[in-house]
């Protein structure tokens, strides 16, 4: 049977073709609703994204809610240097013709996991926790009903990529990502030490290209978002981040990791949203998440190519 996702998500470029490579997948996985988070844009563009995504891959019957519009605590922080004004520069859709559900998207995610059996939903987070931590706030009883957790967000050898100390998803909301980390369910962690190993390299980029319409659209999104990481980091192509989570549950065989703890940084102004990451097990804290740090990088958009060809 297909493992049962929600995805919370601020599309962003890279968020979007997370989504469709799940939409590509039905056999491996049943996308049971999306959840839009303020993050690298505000939230009023994230939940028109998800819509105009899900349409792009013939899905107008997925659900798609608005979340929160700002982290728990402080300003929101938004990319839209790297994103653009719109979220998703670098190719145009129409606007979508399915509907914003009316029911808030932590609602959902509570009713959802009540309703559902216990341990069998999966969490894919693609942005800031806002969404997630507020819900288990709510309603704790549904933290025990979670299946697993899978998150793009932190670092370890990588350290930051918006601050010195801190990856963007984490910075944005830290106490969001400090009550997910601390939960006790079972977490899989994809930081920067994976994603910035799967680079967009003009083959690959190609490739994707000659898809078709899908493919076309595909290319004219990475090509725009990769730009700012090409000019910060001089790589031969710019990080894939968030398609990381989907490619681990279709094929975690692809990447390679330690169970370790994991804590967010929430006090310190210098290193503010810090995952801080016990590889070497040097303390007795008790290790929390599957913190991945190498991927398959040619399998991994193999599988990204093949699934996107489907739609």
């Amino acid at each position: 049977m297909p493992r049962k996702i929600i995805i919370d998500t601020d599309p962003g470029q890279d968020d979007a073709v997370a989504i469709l490579l799940a939409l590509a997948s039905p056999e491996d996985l049943e996308v049971l609703g999306i959840t839009a988070v303020a993050g690298n844009i505000p939230l009023a563009l994230t939940s028109l994204n998800a819509r105009k995504i899900c349409e792009l891959a013939g899905r107008p019957d997925i659900r798609v809610f608005a979340g929160c519009d700002r982290p728990l605590k402080g300003e929101l922080k938004t990319a839209e240097a790297v994103h653009g004004q719109s979220g998703l520069d670098g190719a145009e859709l129409p606007e979508p013709a399915m509907p914003l559900q009316e029911m808030h998207g932590v609602d959902f995610l509570i009713e959802t996991l009540r309703a559902e059996p216990e341990d069998t939903v999966t969490l894919c987070t693609l942005g800031p926790l806002t969404n997630v931590a507020t819900a288990f706030t709510r309603a704790p009883d549904i933290v025990g009903r979670v299946r697993e957790i899978v998150i793009m967000g932190g670092a370890y050898f990588e350290v930051g990529n918006w601050s010195p100390a801190a990856e963007f998803n984490i910075l944005v909301d830290p106490q969001a990502a400090d009550i997910v980390f601390r939960c006790g369910r079972p977490l899989t962690i994809l930081p920067l030490d994976v994603t910035h190993k799967v680079l967009i390299t003009p083959p690959r980029l190609g490739a994707i290209r000659a898809l078709g319409t899908v493919g076309e659209v595909v290319h004219g999104w990475l090509d725009f978002y990769e730009r700012f990481d090409l000019g910060k980091y001089g790589w031969e192509g710019g990080p894939l981040h968030d398609p990381c989570v989907i490619a681990y549950l279709l094929k975690p065989e692809l990447f390679t990791g330690r169970h370790v703890n994991v804590e967010v940084e929430t006090g310190s102004p210098l290193t503010m949203g810090m995952t801080v990451a016990d590889w070497w097990g040097v303390t007795d804290r008790e290790k929390n998440a599957q913190f991945m740090g190498g991927v398959d990088a040619d399998g991994f958009f193999a599988l990204l190519t093949e699934r996107l060809g489907r739609l």
